[in-house]
């Protein structure tokens, strides 16, 4: 198996939205945000598969190295070989990759927030950061379009959020801001033991619309003229977004079951946003 295929076979086991966006892409281009997004699911997979965390430390600590190798030309992991030609080609920054990994990182230390201050910090390094890259690989003609990645990033992170409330809590952690909690009225421990209440869904529906807030800021912020290079992001603020009314429509119920789209119903978002745009 190449590096790239090991990357194909990644992004295509997760089911994710962005694996949708990138069946339109060029061929170059879609190899380069396979490899892009197979790292960010190894370094995932770093904290969710693995319990013990001072091993998923070092593991992160061994990504921090191989991205030193990625630039230096001497990659040993196929998702390392794979970006190796990439970060070249579109010059990606390698603070940026390194960035990706300390908001991993804060997952291994951090199971709260404090307010929504510092849960954009974890949403910017997590998401904002990856849009950034990504913004470099479709290409732009105006720096705007930067602005726009990065708030379209939030929007994404936020909508994983909500849509994993109740499986994150079952590891432990809960995103939403403790101030936030309190505004509402909403004990932890409600959410740890998936009890849902009047003030959860009133907490919930604020969570939702800051959301679509961000999502609403992001596509105002796109430029005209990278709208078409920028075809993959607007695919995939297509189906975030209609994962976020169908969460809404459901009641909310984030608590018992993790909400997703059938794959032919993304295709069809997919499809239907890139002839829009």
């Amino acid at each position: 198996m190449t590096p790239d295929e090991y990357c194909e076979q990644k992004a295509a086991a997760s089911g994710s939205s962005f694996y949708y966006s990138f069946r339109f892409l060029t061929p170059e281009r879609r190899r380069a945000i396979t490899a892009l997004y197979a790292f960010c699911r190894e370094v995932d997979d770093v904290v969710d598969e693995t319990h013990d965390v001072e091993v998923a430390a070092r593991q992160l600590d061994w990504w921090r190295a191989e991205v030193a190798a990625i630039y230096a030309g001497h990659a040993t992991h196929p998702v390392g070989q794979a970006l190796t030609p990439v970060v070249q080609a579109f010059r990606l920054p390698q603070e940026q990759l390194l960035e990706i990994i300390d908001g991993m990182q804060m997952d291994l230390e951090q199971a709260r927030y404090a307010d929504f201050k510092a849960l954009q910090l974890y949403c910017y390094r997590v998401a904002s950061v990856v849009g950034l890259l990504a913004a470099e690989i479709f290409g732009y003609s105006d720096r705007q379009t930067l602005r726009y990645a990065h708030d379209l990033g939030i929007a994404f992170q936020l909508t994983n959020i909500i849509r994993d409330v109740g499986e994150d809590a079952r590891r432990g952690r809960i995103y939403l801001p403790v101030a936030e909690l309190e505004a509402y009225n909403v004990p932890a421990r409600d959410i740890l033991e998936a009890r849902d209440s009047e003030n959860f869904q009133r907490l919930m529906a604020f969570q939702i619309e800051r959301a679509q807030h961000y999502y609403a800021l992001a596509l105002s912020q796109l430029p005209a003229a990278d709208r078409k290079s920028q075809r993959a992001g607007l695919i995939m603020a297509a189906i975030y977004r209609e994962t976020l009314r169908e969460i809404e429509a459901d009641g909310c119920r984030v608590l018992s079951h993790r909400l997703s789209l059938t794959p032919l119903r993304k295709l069809w978002l997919a499809v239907k946003a890139w002839i829009k745009s």
